[in-house]
């Protein structure tokens, strides 16, 4: 029997386990990035099959980007679109993430309202943020539902939604996935956070993604507009420290 790793919280919010393992048997697609595997979930915990960890290599790096294009291309119903098998809202960390559960006109539109504006009001309601950088962040909602971010090549994909350097465990057998907040959403999503706290051979890792599903031009103008919403849910879980930086990201946009 395989050996497991246990998570568990006893105070956790409703679905909070239940839409994760969904999350990892979404991703869990032929050819993609292995995930850690669901062995049993409930209310109070999750297992999955235990990994062993080791060093990060050029190889596996290489593996990594060519297997993250393939989940990014299984690909979704919509923008926003929940996992199979769950039809409500998900986490990120341990806030909300507001699911779309009917097709929304654009990306620049689900961006704008399920990933920007319900993490600025919190923290606009939390004082984090005052009245005049709430108007910024606005400026930007406004242009994304403008379209002015959105290419009609750019179909939903399949991504991670929570994809920092701390749910990437480099293993013996390459790379695996874990802690998602999976939906349908934009590549270059996934991309841009991979890079946001920093991670090993990430180079590597983008140029073998190109070579597989190749980036639009102009995706690295783009980084900052994607870390918007991952910013935003560090203000909103850490407090004001993340705030400057969300703000001046907002200010290139915008």
């Amino acid at each position: 029997m395989a050996v497991e790793f246990v998570k568990r919280r006893h105070d956790a919010p409703p679905g909070f386990f239940e839409v994760e393992a969904a999350g990892l048997r979404w991703l869990a697609v032929p050819g993609g990035v292995p995930v850690a595997e669901p062995v049993d979930v409930s209310p109070s915990h999750l297992s999955t099959v235990k990994l062993d960890l080791a060093a990060p290599t050029r190889a596996a790096a290489d593996e990594f980007g060519r297997r993250l294009a393939v989940t990014h291309d299984a690909g979704a119903r919509h923008f926003g679109v929940p996992p199979d098998g769950w039809d409500a809202d998900g986490y990120i960390g341990t806030i909300g993430l507001p699911h779309a559960l009917e097709p929304v006109k654009s990306w620049g539109e689900f961006y704008a309202n399920l990933r920007i504006r319900p993490y600025l009001r919190s923290a606009y309601d939390h004082g984090t943020i005052d009245g005049h950088q709430l108007q910024v962040f606005e400026q930007v909602c406004v242009r994304l539902e403008a379209g002015a971010y959105d290419d009609p090549s750019e179909h939903p994909s399949r991504i991670h939604g929570d994809l920092w350097s701390g749910n990437v465990l480099w293993c013996g057998d390459g790379v695996h996935l874990i802690d998602p907040a999976a939906h349908g959403g934009h590549r270059e999503t996934d991309l841009a956070m991979l890079g946001l706290f920093g991670l090993p051979q990430l180079e590597r890792v983008l140029h073998a993604y190109d070579e597989v599903h190749p980036l639009v031009d102009g995706w690295r103008n783009r980084v900052g507009l994607h870390r918007l919403h991952p910013l935003l849910a560090h203000v909103v879980l850490f407090g004001a420290s993340y705030a400057p930086q969300a703000i001046a990201v907002a200010h290139k946009y915008g």
